[in-house]
């Protein structure tokens, strides 16, 4: 009983924290701007006054419209609770769970899908087709990333993938597991709909992608699907700081202090990247998501030819 109470740490610091890594990258955002901007728990303030509102349902939307956003919750907890945190295991952990995980949140981005068509709006249904088309294009990636960890560690089991650090570290497997890392780093802007893929907090309909999905929703349910994107952001920060915290080898305490600043140094990374650098056309888009595809790639080839 004990380790299982243990293994529910990384759970208990997804639901803890996400909403903070969100803040973070506001923050970040609003520095480089030139303004104080929101302090770091906002995040957790708006969930709060959404939670407190009434949810607002057009008379077009079914079951499936309301359904949606807590499912959609449901699923992201789901992923982050296969997520080890440092040097402590994830609530589950399999041969081949990696696959489990990828198609988990292929189920969270369908049922949206499904909900923002159920709403009948001309927006919502452009913003959906865009949003599955870029899944399509991550999933290799995502496969194929997860693949260079499994060949690097030598195991299927998506434990084992990340914490091959514990054992050998950076002279052995060299640049091998870094390309995963770059790999995952661009899935987390695509995936999570950040520059320069999508812009989170545009007002234009027409270049709009994860937004133009969720106009409709209000109250709680726009709570849980923001919740549940704030869990699956801080899933991918963690996946990179793993990777990280594994490279250099790093045990005990200090892996885990490690983890945690690696995880909010990434989200101001996020952060300082959406100042920067401006969204892409939405022709380029593509070729963002490819370049995941092609460090994956080399990574394979790398730890085969090593």
């Amino acid at each position: 009983m004990k380790v299982t109470y243990i293994r529910v740490i990384p759970i208990l610091f997804a639901f803890a924290l996400a909403p903070l890594a969100i803040g973070v990258i506001i923050k970040v955002k609003a520095s480089f701007a030139g303004r104080k901007g929101a302090p770091l728990v906002q995040p957790y303030r708006d969930l709060r006054k959404l939670m407190r509102k009434n949810a607002v349902y057009s008379r077009s939307t079914t079951w499936i419209f309301r359904l949606a956003p807590p499912l959609a919750l449901a699923v992201s907890a789901m992923a982050c609770a296969w997520m080890p945190f440092a040097s402590v295991e994830g609530m589950f952990s399999v041969r081949g769970g990696f696959i489990f995980i990828a198609y988990l949140f292929g189920l969270s981005k369908y049922i949206t899908i499904l909900a923002s068509l159920d709403t009948a709006s001309a927006f919502e249904g452009m913003g959906s087709n865009r949003e599955a088309l870029f899944s399509v294009l991550a999933e290799p990636a995502t496969l194929l990333a997860f693949f260079a960890l499994i060949i690097t560690s030598g195991s299927a089991s998506f434990w084992d993938a990340l914490i091959w650090g514990q054992r050998s570290g950076f002279t052995e497997y060299g640049v091998v597991p870094l390309l995963a890392f770059v790999s995952f780093f661009i899935l987390a802007l695509a995936e999570n709909s950040r520059l320069p893929v999508d812009d989170p907090t545009t007002h234009l309909e027409l270049t709009m992608i994860h937004e133009a999905m969720i106009l409709d929703n209000s109250g709680p349910d726009l709570a849980y699907i923001e919740y549940a994107s704030a869990l699956k952001v801080w899933f991918y920060l963690t996946l990179c700081a793993n990777i990280v915290v594994a490279v250099l080898s790093l045990k005990g305490w200090l892996q885990i202090a490690a983890t945690f600043a690696i995880i909010f140094a990434l989200a101001g990374a996020i952060g300082l990247i959406e100042s920067i650098i401006a969204r892409l056309r939405m022709k380029k888009v593509p070729d963002f998501i490819g370049s995941a595809v092609a460090f994956a790639l080399l990574a394979i080839v790398l730890e085969e030819i090593l």
